[in-house]
């Protein structure tokens, strides 16, 4: 790595330290920036964000300039970025332009962490980035309700033979943070996925439409079981969700915006070659999705990468304006839903 990723501690403000009381037990762990601190201190709009995508999900610079463009939306929309990361044995919950600048050229050599490498990677002090399964503990954990991201893992095609199902949704089985995505990546099997995330006692909820986006195009073909048409819905479902201690996250898909969405047949027959050649080559596990990605966003000539950039950027926007009406709901003494915490034991 040309660069190192290691990073000087901040000083803890009295932010800080009003977010470390109301977290006693992992606070010498998890490290939030001031300004991510001073938002859940008070009561303000955060929304979490993944570091996969920048260290695995792009190329440098594009990672990069994506990572800073996302946290500009989400300010924009009046919420505090909180990007998470492990650097220096600490789980970071928001980080500085130069440690996005650091995880944006380490890319690969940052190590991709699902809930099962987080404590070894605080442990050995390995810089890391963190999956949306890692990602969505560490922002509960924190007290970030909604997290925001390209698209969630799911049951991979052949399944039925290796098993191979992304922890993400397993993580979301468990997990109560609502999750903004773009559905599933469409290099998955997405009718299989929705049944497990049926299993798993998940809400999913398409936004703005009754059909279940696959990534890349608004069109799955698999009907969605929810719609919602507005952030204020969205919101009061996370907030009921939350007063019924249901212990379990949402899915808020969001379908591309339709003027990145022309290149959608093109896409996908270049997934379908990237799928051949990722099984010829035996390529399994954590290292299929990079692989795929990569491969499809060449077979298209960037294109891809393009139309995940775009499909990044407006869930950003949406899964915003969900956090701050979220925290207008939380805010709000007239609430529709005021009382039901005292009926839940």
């Amino acid at each position: 790595m040309a660069r190192s990723l290691q990073a000087r501690p901040p000083i803890l403000h009295s932010a800080s330290r009003r977010w470390i009381a109301s977290r006693a037990g992992i606070s010498t762990l998890l490290q939030p920036s001031e300004q991510v601190a001073a938002a859940l201190a008070e009561g303000k709009p955060v929304v979490a964000l993944e570091s996969t995508i920048i260290s695995h999900g792009m190329p440098y610079p594009q990672n990069l300039a994506t990572a800073q463009a996302v946290e500009s939306i989400v300010r924009e929309q009046g919420c505090i970025p909180a990007t998470i990361a492990i650097l220096d044995n600490r789980i970071r919950v928001g980080l500085s332009e130069r440690e996005l600048d650091l995880l944006a050229q380490a890319g690969h050599q940052a190590r991709k962490t699902s809930r099962r490498d987080i404590a070894y990677a605080v442990s050995k002090g390995i810089p890391a980035a963190t999956t949306v399964a890692s990602t969505m503990l560490i922002a509960h954990r924190a007290g970030i309700p909604v997290f925001v991201t390209g698209g969630i893992g799911g049951v991979h095609r052949g399944a039925e033979q290796t098993m191979d199902i992304s922890a993400d949704l397993t993580e979301l089985g468990r997990t109560p943070v609502a999750v903004v995505c773009a559905g599933v990546k469409s290099i998955l099997d997405i009718g299989k996925t929705l049944e497990y995330l049926e299993t798993q006692g998940i809400t999913v909820a398409t936004y703005g439409s009754d059909e279940f986006p696959a990534f890349f195009t608004p069109h799955s073909g698999y009907k969605s079981p929810i719609r919602l048409d507005s952030s204020k819905e969205c919101a009061a479902l996370i907030d009921v969700a939350h007063r019924l201690q249901l212990g379990s996250g949402q899915v808020i898909a969001v379908p591309i915006p339709e003027s990145h969405a022309a290149n959608g047949q093109e896409i996908q027959t270049a997934i379908e070659k990237a799928l051949a050649e990722s099984m010829q080559r035996n390529i399994t596990g954590k290292d299929a999705t990079p692989f795929l990605l990569d491969r499809v966003n060449q077979l298209t000539a960037g294109r891809s990468l393009d139309a995940n950039i775009a499909l990044v950027k407006n869930n950003a926007a949406i899964g915003s304006q969900i956090a701050r009406e979220l925290a207008l709901l939380r805010h709000n003494p007239d609430m529709p839903t005021k009382g039901m915490e005292k009926q839940v034991d």
